[in-house]
């Protein structure tokens, strides 16, 4: 290599002398020899390999860069010829032409095209088969630059490069002599597995024997001939291979043995090369919910290695050494800098202008560490010790500063490999399933030490231990992918009780882990000096915050994150503050609203944000961001005075300030996301501060609304701006405060009246909004996303202070969501459905004909949209518009049913039909208001001939729904439905009776879920008049039906229907009270016959039903037990007042059943009354 540099220097002389000659054209050197190339023809003279020698070498000193204007198809054309210069049987020559092949494909980024791709590989192969050995690194080496992003390409040569007697098998067996070429052949895998999108892939035989020989690589030692960084190398190759099968989507890890093997190996190439540690995995990791093992404990450090007692000269030396410049130089020193420069914890030394800093806090010295037992304040050699390497001083040291160079790059290349296998644990996660994954959670997630115990290693061991801070960032980044959507297996943690058995429950486990991981990511945080690794941890925490059960937790594990996170909201790094704002975001999200989390808002504004420990790397907060917006009273703003501390909420006093007022010039570096000359916070900063603040108006709005007309003009200000992003925020801000303020006034609701917001200030608010930049916004046409968030806010407006609002604003607003219903943008139609679906059941709209009528048409088109978003908004809005239509039904002013079409109920009818027979989004809702207009359906209306056979559709969509295999929530409300149907005593009785009554009856005794079980004996209870139960063969099935249904109450696999069996059985005895409470003589044999089969169960179950009003159970029923008791009386009245055929003892028989019921009812009441006298005595 040496000649040809000097050849390229003396070709590259001329230019130096010509200087003022014009700049040669780009390619122009590759254009010439590349001629000169293609002049020459297979010559096996003496003279004509000489000169192929020197035109390549030349060819390979040549100074390309990408993009000199060298076409792609150039360069494969000149490949292919060298290659044909080149017999076999000269192999200093094919080595030479494999060194061409793989500098100018990497030098000039050129995938080689299929047709010459052919014939290279088949000469590669060939050459490998043929050539002496020597040469076999070279050809791969261009092998590996042939198959890059080429894997499609290559199927016809798979059988003799990876088929099972495989070329790169061979070479890269472990076996293998030379471990170079068996590193260089993995790396031809690995390249061949790289997939390219929208190509197909190596076919499921080939990927298994690829994914075999890399697990088979990564779990082989490394052999005594083997340098370290070729071993390095090897497995950083070997890990890419896994991970692009991986990627690729194709492979799926379903085996336990193939995916503990990879985890295990993965495990194990985490830690390579990771001072302090020497650990044993096992070959295969099993899914256990308890720790395998324990790694054994590193070794204790010598005293004389303590970092306390290296001087502070010898560490300045130290720092200054270099290392030894090589092709990856600049990558290599870069990282080297940085594990000096950000080694922030306890497991890592700080060399700071050649002063030796290791950090003492509360956080560091309660980390355990591995065999040290319990770590003091004067402990201070243990956090050093496993960076023992960093410690050896430049005139202590035994190498020189070549070795120290080497040690460097050493260090460097274990780093990768590192890094290789969390970039492939990470693919890992993103291809199986979470309940899969989890089952290796305490394999990877820390877990608290018993006393004693060393710490096993996990993920937060590289986080906190690893000195390089591109590896501590990965190792957050796979822990992050773990914890994200963890919720549901976090759920079962809990430790708020004392544990005091024999065994560790996994509740107990688990709760632990989140304890622990805690303490972790908080001990990282406050040692961590480098941004990026900075942001990582806090989005990591962020993630714990949002999936963790912190109502089954003790508490405090809240209050520690805060505490800690609160001074770096003023950080330096524009992304960490961001992160900052995420992470209180979550806080303040999570189980919302929490008794914790309500009293750290209320802290007072300046507690734990100037508390900058040493381990802080960044000044304390000033007071820029107490300064309120013009406007705010003095009162509020004057935080320095006595009054200060009263600051309701800091919290939201600083998302405002973040939000609304200038930035200070100590913030002005790394400002990413902000336009030049801006004169506010960064736009990440203030879109985070706008989610905050969201977040604790749906969670603590008894807080938020302290400031409901600060808020109102940051939203204002906010919709004013010019960036759709603020403008879309601040939208989504005013629909959590219009949430807010609707749910107070709910007629459920728990706020006492003097504690709400008067409904004149809601309405103050409100005007505010629609005199402001709100309607702008919703005719903002360029921006759907925002008109559709503004649609959703105007329709979060309080019923109460609509019909308060001026009467232009009102009208305002009906013309703006009736206009935009037919805009062409899915996403503005389906919000603006949905808007006047809720407008529709405003007490002052619901009865105005006009309006009512205007919604229902602009609803039925938008049901015949092509997107199935909007139909399913316009499905929902159509079921509330027929529930104003029940609602004016019970007004004593018949006006409103007289003057509604009777044309537009026919369209809506048909419509509703139609949308029976859509997605169940669509269906669920539409028999919902198919019910409720059948129930509408005035006696004027059923007597004209073109409703009668709408009526007859409609019924029979509700029972084929019914019926039907949908989504339950279909099914229940179709059931709902045919009980609204029940209601209306106008509609003819005809065979569709029998029909609904034979679906319900069916559904009650086989339905799978409970809940439209429940729902389908409330229909079955719902006709008030013997005659709509029909004949008493039918009425006689209803009954058999609800007693075979009370049999069957428990009958269930599904372990979530359990809880809803006590409700079941409750409505299933109400429905059969009501049965006898209206039965004929004919039908009392048939009601005899069950109460001599199943009397003793039926018994049973009305005595609970009488009873669990008293007991307070949760039937689901409205009754209190005294109505029960009387509806009880009143069945036993009308069986008595029925006129029985001679010599029928049915009724004197059912009588006496009642009767017994009653006594033993009312005698267990009195005992009950007694024992509670007694008791009180």
């Amino acid at each position: 290599m040496a000649a040809v540099q000097i050849v390229g220097s003396l070709l590259r002389e001329p230019t130096r002398e010509a200087a003022r000659e014009p700049p040669p054209e780009p390619g122009n050197g590759f254009r010439r020899l590349s001629a000169r190339l293609r002049a020459l023809h297979p010559d096996d003279s003496s003279s004509a390999r000489t000169e192929i020698h020197l035109l390549f070498d030349q060819l390979i000193s040549e100074n390309y860069s990408e993009g000199d204007g060298v076409a792609p198809e150039d360069v494969s054309a000149l490949l292919v010829h060298a290659c044909r210069l080149v017999p076999l049987n000269q192999n200093h020559l094919v080595s030479k032409v494999s060194q061409l092949i793989h500098h100018l494909l990497n030098r000039l980024q050129v995938i080689v095209d299929e047709q010459n791709l052919d014939f290279l590989l088949a000469y590669t192969i060939s050459a490998i088969q043929q050539c002496s050995s020597w040469t076999h690194m070279a050809i791969l080496q261009a092998l590996a630059a042939l198959v890059y992003c080429n894997g499609s390409k290559c199927q016809k040569y798979l059988p003799d490069l990876v088929g099972k007697t495989g070329l790169l098998i061979k070479l890269s067996d472990p076996a293998q002599s030379d471990p170079e070429v068996r590193r260089a052949a993995v790396h031809c895998m690995a390249n061949l597995c790289l997939s390219v999108p929208g190509h197909p892939y190596l076919d499921e035989p080939y990927q298994s024997i690829c994914f075999q020989t890399f697990l088979t690589t990564l779990q082989s030692p490394k052999l005594s001939d083997m340098d370290d960084i070729t071993f390095c190398m090897l497995l950083q190759n070997a890990l890419k291979g896994i991970q692009s099968l991986l990627n690729s989507g194709k492979m799926k890890l379903t085996q336990t043995e193939e995916l503990g093997a990879l985890l295990a190996v993965l495990k194990k190439a985490m830690f390579h090369g990771l001072p302090g540690l020497n650990i044993e995995i096992p070959t295969v990791l099993y899914p256990t919910p308890l720790p395998q093992y324990d790694g054994p404990p590193p070794s204790r450090p010598q005293p004389s290695e303590s970092c306390a007692s290296r001087p502070p000269v010898n560490k300045k030396k130290k720092a200054k050494v270099k290392p030894k410049k090589t092709q990856e130089g600049e990558e290599e020193d870069e990282e080297a800098n940085g594990e000096i420069e950000a080694a922030p914890t306890t497991g890592r030394v700080h060399l700071h202008k050649g002063n030796t800093q290791c950090r003492s806090s509360p956080g560091v010295q309660s980390l355990p560490l591995a065999g040290s037992g319990a770590a003091g304040k004067d402990r201070v050699s243990s956090p050093c010790s496993s960076s023992s390497w960093k410690r050896v001083s430049s005139s202590e040291s035994d190498y020189s500063d070549a070795e120290g160079g080497m040690q460097s790059k050493m260090r460097s290349y274990q780093a990768k490999v590192r890094q290789g296998a969390l970039a492939c644990f990470l693919s890992t996660i993103k291809s199986i399933e979470k309940k899969v994954l989890y089952g290796y959670w305490s394999a990877f997630v820390p877990d608290t030490p018993e006393l004693g115990s060393p710490q096993s290693v996990s993920l937060m061991t590289l986080t906190l231990k690893d000195p390089s801070p591109k590896t501590r960032a990965c190792a957050l980044q796979v822990l992050s992918a773990i914890l994200e959507g963890s919720k549901q297996f976090l759920c079962v943690a809990e430790d708020t009780s004392a544990h005091r058995r024999a065994f560790t429950p996994l509740s107990v486990m688990i709760a632990s882990s989140i304890r622990e991981l805690h303490r972790c990511l908080l001990l990282a945080l406050v040692a961590e000096s480098s941004s990026q690794t900075l942001t990582q941890i806090i989005k990591c925490l962020a993630n714990l915050v949002s999936n963790a059960p912190y109502n089954r937790l003790k508490l405090s594990l809240l209050t520690k994150v805060w505490n800690q996170i609160k001074p770096y909201i003023r950080h330096k790094d524009v992304n960490v503050r961001v992160s900052s704002l995420t992470l209180l975001g979550a806080i303040v999200s999570t189980h919302a609203p929490l008794p914790e989390v309500q009293l750290l808002l209320q802290q007072p504004c300046s507690s734990g944000l100037s508390n900058s420990s040493s381990a802080t790397p960044h000044p304390s907060l000033p007071d820029w961001w107490k300064k309120a917006p013009s406007g705010t009273s003095q009162e509020e703003t004057t935080v320095n005075s006595p009054r200060g501390s009263s600051e309701p909420c800091w919290l939201i006093r600083l998302c405002i300030s973040i939000v609304v007022l200038p930035k200070e010039d100590s913030c002005s570096g790394s400002e990413a996301g902000s336009a030049a000359g801006s004169t506010y916070e960064p736009s990440p900063m203030r879109l985070e501060a706008l989610q905050v603040l969201a977040h604790l108006a749906r969670g603590y709005f008894s807080m938020a609304q302290v400031y409901l007309m600060e808020l109102g003009e940051v939203i204002c200000k906010c919709m004013g701006e010019a960036d759709p992003s603020i403008q879309l925020h601040g939208a989504k801000l005013l629909e959590e405060l219009g949430t807010g303020l609707i749910q107070q006034y709910k007629p459920d609701s728990t706020i006492a009246p003097d504690q709400r917001v008067p409904v004149l200030l809601v309405v103050t608010f409100w005007t505010m909004m629609l005199n402001g930049p709100l309607p702008k916004a919703l005719q903002n046409s360029e921006h759907p996303t925002l008109q559709a968030s503004a649609c959703d806010a105007l329709s979060s407006i309080l019923p109460e202070a609509f019909s308060i609002l001026p009467n232009d604003r009102q009208i305002l607003c009906i013309t703006m969501l009736l206009g935009l219903n037919d805009n062409k943008n899915r996403l503005v139609k389906a919000a603006t459905s949905r808007a006047l679906g809720v407008y529709v059941l405003f007490p002052c709209l619901r009865q105005d004909v006009i309006f009512v009528a205007d919604t229902a048409n602009a609803v039925l088109r938008s049901l015949q949209d092509k997107s199935p978003n909007v139909r399913a908004k316009a499905a929902w809005s159509l079921g509330n518009l027929t529930d104003a239509l029940i609602i004016n039904m019970e007004t004593p002013d018949p006006s409103f049913q007289e003057e509604f079409s009777g044309l537009l109920l026919l369209k809506m009818l048909r419509s509703a039909i139609e949308a029976s027979k859509d997605k169940d989004k669509v269906k669920s809702n539409a028999v919902r208001a198919l019910g409720n207009l059948l129930h509408f359906l005035q006696p004027s209306h059923i007597e004209k001939p073109r409703f009668t056979e709408i009526i007859e559709e409609s019924i029979q969509a509700l029972i084929s729904t019914v019926l039907v295999e949908a989504a339950m929530k279909v099914r229940w409300n179709a059931c709902y439905a045919l009980g609204n149907v029940f209601k209306n005593p106008a509609l003819p009785l005809a065979s569709w009776t029998s029909r609904a009554y034979s679906a319900l009856t069916s559904v009650v005794t086989t339905c799978k879920n409970f809940k439209v079980r429940i729902k389908s004996a409330t229909a079955l209870s719902i006709p008030g008049k013997r005659e709509q139960y029909g004949s008493t063969e039918q009425y006689t099935q209803i009954w058999n039906a609800l007693v075979t249904a009370l049999q069957k109450s428990q009958d269930t696999t599904d372990f979530l229907e359990f809880k809803y069996c006590a409700s079941l059985r409750t409505q299933i005895c109400q429905a059969l009270i009501h049965l006898l409470s209206l039965a004929s003589a004919s039908d009392l044999p048939c009601i005899k016959e069950a109460l001599e089969q199943n009397g003793d169960m039926i018994q049973s179950y009305i005595l609970q039903f009488l009873k669990s009003g008293a007991e307070g159970d949760d039937t689901g029923t409205p009754h209190s037990p005294q109505e029960r008791d009387q509806m009880v009386k009143a069945a036993l009245e009308h069986i008595g007042s029925i006129q029985a055929l001679a010599g029928d003892t049915a009724k004197r028989a059912i009588m006496g059943y009642l009767e017994d019921i009653l006594t033993v009812y009312l005698d267990s009441a009195g005992s009950q009354v007694a024992l509670l006298g007694l008791t009180d005595r």
